[in-house]
């Protein structure tokens, strides 16, 4: 449970913050002046102050400065009657979260203190991962059960030399994941050469992996040291492998068990100590009862399997993915509630790939300090946002029986509803006339998600 301190004289905003932020099973605390405050903060853990700039005994700025000097983790929003520009940049130059003018938006509230708790939490995870590592702050972040078991295995298969199989989707993450893990191992101070396999003809993918002597065929002027080469002492990451032809597969193999590698149109054996790791958007079992990948080579891959989710199985990861792709571009921004819903709704094809485009776009075209539905609709490419019409009737619906046939309608009807309005509950109930509350029954009733259908209708 987050833990909220409100700091204010007007017994009015403590009493309406607090029952608000009540409401959503926050703790709260209020005092009525600054010093009173930080006694509070010197004996509770504090996530956010809200802190009102005029005060008595000691006034907010003075106040604001102290206790980030020394709580620098608290979150501090700063609220004002007499607000001005020239206030709220020195507040946020001092650390400030955000800066409220009264009299204050409930639903901005709200929102202010979902952004900061999430921001908070992407600064302890950030922390975390610091202190087993040096993995970049923008490595692995979320909450998301799947992502923390990640993590884990993460820790634990970075102490070891055995080579792990990373399967996803295009864009989820699974380089991320193995620069974490080379960052984490021993490896840490020798390459990290990647492949990726799709993307090299298959006529060059040996000369690439094994390397080749000048003259082993027409173009090869000079002799070139190859990916294994290259990466010898450190971490091989062959992304896309079950692109990989099976001659190539084979070669791979050989390698895998005997650690030694001969270049193209050579005699000479090299001995190579490497750590694969490979990754695959593809179902490898799969293509082994095809024929297309190798059965023997799977088995000796696939010794520790890390599944990366796609961005749409973790919803509650995408404000903080978001909003730390923002920070990274000097970009400050507050996402409206609908904006969340709009974040949560749509299907991400691209995942974390697409979401980091979206970051840039929103950095580029968007003015201002919020940002709307509305806004972000706009924005996200309409190429990828996943279309579901919702009008295509059972061809068999005026044979139904009355309930069956009016349930059926309503279902196809909502689903139309939603897709218009980009998945938003509270635009879809509003564009039909019921309550939010009401629209979320009927979509637990028929199955139906903010992201699209389930099940037959």
């Amino acid at each position: 449970m987050a833990t909220i301190l409100i700091i204010d004289d007007e017994p009015g905003i403590r009493l309406a913050l607090a029952s608000i932020l009540e409401d959503e099973k926050y703790k709260v605390f209020t005092t009525e002046d600054a010093l009173a405050g930080i006694e509070t903060l010197k004996r509770e853990i504090i996530d956010i102050v809200f802190l009102d700039v005029l005060l008595p005994k000691l006034g907010g700025i003075e106040a604001l400065e102290k206790i980030k000097k020394e709580w620098p983790s608290v979150e501090i929003v700063m609220i004002s009657g007499h607000a001005n520009i020239d206030m709220a940049v020195r507040a946020v130059k001092l650390g400030a979260f955000d800066f409220l003018e009264k009299p204050l938006s409930l639903d901005k509230v709200l929102t202010v203190c979902r952004n900061a708790l999430s921001i908070k939490k992407l600064r302890e995870e950030n922390k975390s991962l610091k202190r087993f590592s040096s993995i970049a702050s923008e490595d692995i972040i979320g909450t998301n059960i799947a992502i923390r078991n990640i993590r884990e295995m993460v820790k634990q298969a970075a102490e070891s030399d055995a080579r792990i199989l990373i399967t996803g989707e295009n864009g989820a993450g699974k380089e991320v994941i193995a620069r974490a893990i080379h960052q984490c191992s021993t490896r840490v101070d020798s390459p990290f050469i990647d492949v990726n396999c799709a993307a090299i003809p298959e006529t060059l993918i040996e000369s690439e992996l094994f390397g080749h002597e000048r003259g082993a065929f027409t173009d090869a002027v000079s002799t070139r040291k190859g990916r294994f080469e290259m990466a010898h002492g450190g971490t091989l990451f062959l992304d896309e492998i079950g692109d990989m032809s099976l001659s190539a597969q084979a070669k791979v193999l050989r390698v895998i068990q005997e650690q030694k590698i001969e270049r193209l149109g050579g005699e000479k054996t090299i001995e190579t100590n490497v750590r694969i790791i490979a990754a695959t958007n593809q179902d490898l079992e799969r293509a082994c009862e095809e024929g297309r990948f190798r059965q023997d080579l799977f088995f000796r891959l696939n010794v520790i399997p890390i599944h990366v989710p796609p961005l749409r199985e973790r919803p509650e990861d995408i404000p903080m993915l978001l909003m730390y792709f923002l920070k990274l571009q000097k970009k400050e921004l507050t996402l409206e509630n609908d904006a969340l819903e709009l974040l949560a709704s749509h299907d991400w094809p691209g995942n974390v790939r697409e979401l980091k485009n979206l970051s840039e776009r929103i950095t580029v075209m968007h003015q201002g300090d919020y940002i709307t539905g509305d806004d972000l609709g706009k924005l996200i490419d309409k190429r990828t946002k996943k279309q579901n019409t919702g009008n295509s009737l059972p061809e068999n619906l005026l044979e139904r029986n009355y309930n069956d046939a009016k349930d059926n309608f309503e279902k196809c009807y909502l689903e139309f509803q939603l897709s218009k309005n980009n998945g938003i509950i509270t635009r879809t109930a509003e564009a039909i006339g019921i309550y939010p509350s009401n629209l979320h029954a009927k979509l637990r009733k028929y199955n139906i998600t903010t992201a699209g259908t389930k099940g037959e209708s």
